[in-house]
């Protein structure tokens, strides 16, 4: 018989763990918050208007530009309003001239009624006379006025400090306060320091935050803060000043509105004035912190998973060996979970490489996650 060997078969040498990324968990207190959207809006906001009709000579200020109370921003014709008032000042003097004169005549009838050299009826007439010529001097002086408060409207002032806008008419166009024609508006002025930022918010939140302010003593929340439209949280924290005394029947709402400072952004300043990061009609999304802090442990929100059961992470242990573990979520954001329960702090969770893990036990290789100082 003859015997035949089997052939050698090559054996495959183990695959090497899967990498992941791991971050430890930290611990720490949060508050809840409650997100809503709102705008941003002036504390005062002024529409220029011409107030006279006139030739719109000068425009004293730039597009844009940060004005100040009083500032002189548009100078119109000023000549015809000018002779008016020296006309009215003109009518003034005679009017005085014949109050004075009537003032003699009565002076002069009296003294000759005194010595029944005169009559009763040339007295009355003096009398009467003077105080037509009184009136008469109160009429001019008065038309003397409004021609003054005309002349005075040919110099547009800012009525307030802020940021005025464009300007909707040029030098050289016809300007007045009449409707029809149109060239009343001249521009805006918007206060930027404080702002004001309103918001609805449903009956029940606001139930739900009075609720948990009233834990604390308080009526409401008082603190707000803005999370920008590039998602940067707005370094100043501003008040709750307000609440609309009605809930709106179309969307069950009502509103609330909070005061923010706006300072200048540092070394911003332009030719237009300072940058400021609020800006009138801005939507931004206001955060109101409510509650007592509670204790919680944080991660990133990559990491969690879900399934039919609930929510779960994968926790590498200190043998490269991962586990799954049931967690329960607190109020998170897009970035970062808030555990409450199923994890302790410095557990080595798996943030990245999760489609690598094929079941619960295997063993990985865990790589720590790169911090801002070594990322490339």
């Amino acid at each position: 018989m003859s015997s035949f060997s089997s052939p050698a078969v090559a054996q495959t040498p183990p695959s090497a763990p899967p990498v992941v990324i791991v971050a430890p968990a930290t611990a720490g207190s949060f508050s809840e918050t409650t997100e809503l959207t709102g705008r941003i809006e002036a504390q005062d906001r002024v529409v220029i208007i011409a107030r006279v009709t006139a030739f719109l000579n000068e425009q004293l200020f730039k597009d844009g530009a940060e004005v100040k109370k009083d500032q002189l921003l548009y100078r119109l014709e000023q000549a015809p309003f000018q002779a008016d008032v020296d006309a009215k000042r003109a009518t003034v003097a005679q009017a005085q001239a014949r109050l004075e004169n009537a003032d003699l005549a009565l002076q002069r009838a009296l003294q000759l009624l005194e010595k029944s050299a005169g009559s009763q009826s040339v007295a009355d007439n003096a009398r009467a006379e003077q105080l037509s010529a009184m009136a008469q001097l109160q009429l001019a002086k008065a038309q003397l006025q409004a021609s003054e408060i005309s002349l005075a409207y040919t110099e547009i002032r800012s009525p307030i400090n802020g940021r005025i806008g464009r300007s909707l008419i040029t030098p050289g166009n016809v300007v007045g306060p009449a409707a029809g024609m149109g060239n009343g508006l001249l521009t805006t002025v918007v206060s930027q320091d404080p702002m004001y930022v309103v918001f609805p918010i449903s009956a029940r939140a606001l139930q739900e935050l009075h609720d948990k302010s009233a834990r604390q003593g308080k009526l409401f929340p008082t603190q707000i803060r803005l999370r920008l439209p590039n998602g940067q949280i707005f370094k100043q924290t501003g008040k709750l000043d307000f609440m609309d005394n009605a809930v709106s029947q179309d969307t069950d709402t009502i509103l609330l509105r909070g005061v923010i400072a706006n300072p200048p952004v540092p070394e911003s300043t332009g030719e237009t004035g300072n940058f400021r990061e609020l800006v009138h009609g801005e939507f931004v999304t206001v955060i109101i912190e409510s509650g007592e802090p509670t204790k919680a442990i944080s991660m990133p929100r990559s990491a969690v998973l879900t399934d039919q059961k609930g929510d779960f992470v994968y926790v590498v242990d200190n043998d490269k060996k991962v586990e799954q573990r049931r967690i329960s979520l607190g109020q998170s954001t897009p970035m970062t979970a808030m555990v409450v329960s199923g994890l302790k702090e410095g557990e080595n969770v798996v943030i990245d490489g999760l489609q690598r893990i094929s079941r619960p036990g295997i063993e990985v290789n865990p790589q720590p996650a790169a911090t801002p100082a070594n990322r490339n």
